[in-house]
């Protein structure tokens, strides 16, 4: 069978541990959870011995035991490997007296002398079989129907159990992966940042030394085009600083009390010339919760930001900045009367470098609410956005308890 020869690839898949070419195998510890499965299939069945055994192309071993240690033995020793593939349990009174199993190793006396056996197969959602749930005794038994049905639930709750067990392995790698992938961005990140700021903030200081000169030459043609490369210059200055604040944002959250109003009055200061050319007004309510306080300004400072720059053409922005606290956490809203953003948008424009380009926008990066979202998400939150009655967003940043 085809699946027999790709059997130990199909084990691998699954995350269980297959031989190499030696066939030496490094077989883990069990779980708890799969132990305590095998403790209880003992318990159900009243017998001395069980065990979880997978089944690979060429051996048998064991990932949970109880009332013995574990053991491999090649699958031409295994008493499992004889039926398991048929997919329907076995049991046997007395296997010494079933052709089947009488010249088996376990059974003749030259490994064991098991005569109680039971065996349920361990079949994935795909048919495939892993290997078997099996209990045995050196003594006869027999197990009632009761008994039988309880092995087949235990044994459907292996096979959960070993697939959670990997799905869970692969997001404990995947994060791992996310984080080194997020370290070596941030370490990009800053050496670009540093690399292009100091030759752009020497381009910006020269234009302006030449603008200055060009006002004395009273050339108009000129001092255009050096409004427009100063313009360009910083843009690329602003894009830069963006990528940067995006990429290292969540690498080292410091939690500490903060005030809400503290926060948006630094965030006032900073925008102190936005505000006056915009003529915008921000209100706050206080409110202490812990945040990292360094990512929670930049989170304010790019909400109010983009209130201001994103409002209605002769209509001065009104930006309202409130915050409660709940059970859950804390909860932040940043409400304005700007242009809004549609329902279908609301969700894309927490992805980074998504722009909407309406009319009268102004240029940006599109990393704004990205690194917004990101704050939130580091700080144990999440970030929302929704309509205001008449015109205007609602963001709404929800913060875990701490």
């Amino acid at each position: 069978m085809v699946s027999e020869l790709a059997r130990d690839a199909i084990l691998a898949r699954t995350g269980l541990p297959v031989p190499g070419q030696d066939l030496d195998i490094a077989v883990p510890l069990p779980s708890e959870r799969l132990q305590n499965l095998v403790e209880l299939a003992r318990t159900v069945c009243g017998q001395p011995v069980t065990a979880i055994n997978i089944i690979t192309q060429d051996m048998q071993y064991q990932v949970a035991t109880a009332g013995m240690e574990p053991y491999l033995c090649s699958r031409e020793d295994s008493m499992c490997a004889v039926g398991f593939l048929s997919g329907t349990p076995t049991v046997l009174e007395d296997a010494s007296l079933d052709p089947r199993y009488n010249t088996n190793p376990y059974v003749d006396g030259r490994r064991g002398e098991i005569r109680f056996y039971a065996s349920i197969p361990l079949v994935a959602e795909d048919g495939f079989v892993l290997g078997t749930l099996c209990a045995g005794a050196r003594e006869t038994g027999q197990l009632s129907d009761r008994q039988l049905k309880g092995l087949e639930i235990l044994a459907a709750e292996v096979v959960d159990a070993l697939q959670l067990e990997h799905r869970a392995r692969q997001l404990a790698d995947a994060l791992a992966e996310a984080h080194r992938s997020n370290a070596l961005l941030a370490e990009f990140a800053g050496r670009i940042s540093h690399d292009l700021r100091n030759p752009l903030t020497s381009v910006l200081g020269f234009v302006e030394l030449a603008r200055d000169e060009a006002g004395e030459l009273d050339d108009p043609a000129i001092a255009g085009y050096l409004d427009t490369v100063a313009s360009s210059g910083q843009r690329m200055l602003s894009m830069v600083k963006d990528v940067l604040s995006y990429a290292t944002i969540g690498g080292d959250v410091r939690p500490a009390e903060v005030s809400l109003a503290d926060l948006v009055g630094d965030v006032r200061q900073d925008l102190a010339a936005s505000i006056e050319t915009y003529g915008a007004s921000v209100e706050c309510d206080d409110l202490a919760f812990t945040a990292d306080a360094v990512q929670m300004r930049v989170l304010l400072q790019n909400l109010v930001h983009n209130a201001i720059t994103y409002s209605r053409p002769g209509v001065p922005p009104v930006i309202r900045v409130t915050g409660h606290r709940s059970e859950d956490g804390a909860t932040l809203r940043v409400i304005d009367n700007g242009k809004g953003i549609s329902e279908a948008d609301r969700k894309r424009v927490l992805d980074p470098l998504v722009r909407l380009y309406r009319e009268d926008d102004p240029p940006g990066t599109g990393l704004g609410l990205a690194t917004a979202a990101r704050i939130a998400s580091a700080n144990g939150g999440r970030l929302e956005l929704g309509p205001v009655p008449g015109a205007g967003t609602m963001v709404t940043v929800h913060l875990g308890a701490s």
